[in-house]
């Protein structure tokens, strides 16, 4: 059933009990998403129509009550050969699991569940809904303290005729009411009668009533006086020990009249007004007592009221669903006749007297057998069941079949935790049950591989397994998208207790990213070194080169990833990098003559530049005394114009442009002079004669220093830049 999905919507998780007639699981409404329990017959009847039927009244039944206290009927369906009932998914424990755990229970809490329990009886009753099966496994704690009646498959409408068919008795034997156990109709004390008792057991921490067969108990509910729960507990304040005598008297009449009326007395019951409360007493004594009751004859018919129907123990729940024969005791009405007294008066007195005899001997030979000498029980709690059966066969005691085994998370496997005789003598030869630790109830690995770490964690922990004991290892992989489980430990199928299991996952992260490098104004070899340090890939398919007025070989762009950007390990970059000047473009060099500021002194000229490539890039500086030639290389794009500023001594000088049209035309102004500070014009015409000739020689003299510095100028601008 685990995994399957019911009508569609239920999808079924885990296992966590069940009964004599189905199974409970918990599932995962997919249509409201939200947990709810799933109650499923048993397969063994689903041929059955009285089962089927009396499984179809558990849903009837406990969806015709709305209560906080009873748990809610959501759904019921058949699809092929199941039947089912979707309820209200209760999170915490029964009351049976909180008695073995902890019982005797604290009256106060004791008193609240069963004031909650009175409470969802009572209005059950009001909608004449008989539970008939109270019992502690049917009722639900939730972790917030709320309780839960639960298990209405033996429910009736009190107006049916049938509840309690003749010759057939249906419920818990433990937690019978005394008229139940007789066959006849139930109505709402039994119920009382049954949370009784669940009260009784609560303050205790004992049944009132045990046997070693279902008979047997079911006879003391008819005939044993109930021992006092204060007998048990002095601890159980008369109170409360006054409302469990009052609801379990075995003459219904002197019971609560109604379970409202239980639950009124049981709200009080702690309050200090009753403190000093004497005992309750009843004038006669409980009907149905211990009695000599008539023999029972062979062939004889007998009357339904005057025996106990009882039927085989469920060993999960202790339900009884059986089926006898009702008899009855009475009088032998047939005599002999035509008895002929004078012919065989002899006879009939010798015959007496031999049997007496008969009788006498057997009864010494027999009284003699069964004279068996007493031991005292050893006490083998804590012992392996290997040492205790040891222990007991030396004493001369036997163990009785079959031995009773539970898990038990805090007790070692095949250890013995209880024992039903102890501290006594007993006759020698008798038989002591052991019930013996299977150790903690192991669980099933499932396999994780592939989920997601959050699903798989909900998981193991509703196996059972805390969150403390689980642990990641997250990795890297390629693969796997980020927080699937890559690998477990323990591996699957393995079997582990959930409450001492470390379990270890291995979780991915992904595939690993970087952080994607700058490569814009880098060279191609600087960008791919960084590219590969960086754990990324670049081949030279991936290189596109572009015309640019950036140097050839400079990175442009990259794609498809920004810097700063989070990138895959492994993935490929590409880059577009400078092939030189685009096709339109155009080179000018500026031909500049600069005079220092006064002839003769040495000053500090730095000439700069602006055109396509870029802003105030620096293409000469140098100290000259005399007038010199600065040839200054730019290049021009369409529409943009380019200019040369010279400063000479730390002062604009002057500034020269060129756009790209009068470049392109061919127009050139020859070379562009930059005179010294301290130049003016002649004062006469000889002063003109020498001024001319001085300018003469100063351009002659430029020639031939601009002859000279070609020959150091092989790269243009950069060769400028050198100077």
């Amino acid at each position: 059933m685990i995994g399957r999905e019911l009508g569609g919507r239920y999808e079924i998780l885990t296992r966590i009990g069940g009964g004599g007639m189905a199974l409970v699981y918990k599932a995962h409404d997919l249509l409201l998403s939200r947990n709810v329990a799933v109650k499923v017959l048993r397969q063994q009847y689903v041929h059955d129509e009285e089962f089927i039927r009396r499984f179809r009244r558990e849903a009837q039944s406990a969806a015709a009550l709305s209560h906080p206290n009873v748990v809610s009927i959501y759904d019921v369906g058949q699809e092929e050969d199941i039947h089912y009932i979707v309820m209200e998914y209760i999170e915490g424990y029964n009351l049976n699991e909180v008695i073995q755990e902890r019982a005797p229970l604290q009256a106060d809490e004791a008193v609240r569940v069963a004031a909650q329990i009175a409470d969802a009886l009572d209005h059950a009753h009001q909608n004449h809904i008989i539970h008939r099966d109270i019992k502690p496994h049917n009722i639900l704690i939730g972790r917030n303290g709320r309780v839960k009646v639960t298990d209405f498959g033996i429910a009736r409408a009190v107006t049916s005729s049938t509840i309690t068919q003749t010759g057939s008795v249906i419920g818990s034997v433990h937690y019978f009411s005394p008229e139940h156990a007789k066959g006849v109709s139930t109505g709402e004390k039994s119920d009382i009668y049954s949370l009784g008792i669940v009260l009784y057991q609560m303050v205790t921490g004992k049944l009132p009533f045990l046997g070693e067969s279902p008979i047997s108990v079911a006879l003391k509910h008819l005939q044993e006086p109930l021992e006092d729960p204060r007998t048990v507990n002095p601890l159980v304040p008369q109170s409360v020990e006054n409302i469990i005598i009052k609801a379990m008297r075995k003459n219904p009449s002197e019971r609560y009249r109604t379970a409202g009326e239980m639950l009124e007395d049981l709200e009080t019951a702690l309050s200090p007004q009753r403190k000093n409360e004497p005992k309750l007493q009843f004038g006669a004594g409980d009907f149905d007592e211990t009695r000599v009751m008539p023999a029972i004859r062979p062939g004889r018919d007998l009357k339904p009221q005057d025996t106990v129907a009882a039927a085989a123990n469920d060993a999960q729940d202790e339900d009884v669903y059986s089926t006898g024969r009702q008899q009855t005791a009475r009088e032998e009405e047939d005599e002999v006749r035509g008895r002929k007294a004078w012919k065989k008066p002899l006879i009939i007195v010798l015959s007496t007297l031999l049997l007496l005899a008969l009788v006498y001997v057997g009864f010494r030979l027999v009284s003699g057998s069964l004279d068996v000498d007493e031991v005292d029980v050893p006490y083998v709690v804590g012992m392996t069941e290997t040492e205790a059966k040891a222990a007991l066969e030396q004493a001369g005691l036997f163990l009785e079949e079959p031995t009773i085994r539970q898990f038990k998370p805090d007790i070692p496997k095949d250890q013995v935790f209880a024992q039903s005789k102890a501290n006594m003598r007993v006759k020698e030869g008798s038989r002591v049950k052991l019930s013996v630790s299977n150790g903690p109830e192991l669980k099933a690995m499932g396999d994780y591989t592939g989920q997601k770490a959050e699903d798989v964690l909900a998981a193991l922990q509703e196996l059972g397994i805390p969150a403390e004991s689980i642990s990641q290892t997250e990795v890297f992989d390629d693969k796997a998208e980020p927080g699937t489980v890559l690998s477990q430990n323990p591996a699957p199928q393995s079997e582990l207790d959930p409450l001492t299991a470390k379990v270890t996952l291995t979780v991915s992260k992904g595939a690993e990213s970087v952080e994607m490098p700058d490569l814009v104004g880098k060279t191609t070899e600087e960008a791919r070194k960084l590219i590969l340090q960086a754990g990324l890939q670049i081949t030279n398919e991936n290189i596109v080169k572009e015309g640019s007025y950036k140097p050839v070989g400079e990175v442009l762009s990259q794609f498809p990833y920004d810097a700063g950007s989070k990138v895959t390990k492994g993935a490929q970059v590409s880059i577009t990098v400078s092939s030189g000047l685009p096709k339109d473009a155009l080179e000018y060099t500026f031909d500049l003559l600069i005079s220092p500021a006064q002839a003769g002194k040495a000053s500090e000229i730095r000439i700069v530049y602006t055109d396509a490539t870029g802003k105030e890039i620096q293409a000469h500086k140098r100290a000259i005394k005399e007038t010199r030639s600065f040839p200054v290389k730019v290049v021009l794009a369409p529409n943009t114009e380019a200019f040369v500023s010279v400063y000479r001594d730390g002062q604009l000088a002057d500034t020269f442009s060129r756009t790209y049209d009068d470049v392109k035309n061919g127009s050139d102004s020859g070379p562009m002079t930059v005179p010294g500070a301290d130049a003016s014009p002649p004062p006469n015409e000889t002063e003109g004669q020498n001024n001319d000739t001085d300018i003469l020689n100063e351009l002659e003299s430029a020639l031939n220093n601009r002859l000279n510095g070609e020959n150091e100028q092989g790269r243009g601008n950069e060769g400028g830049n050198n100077d």
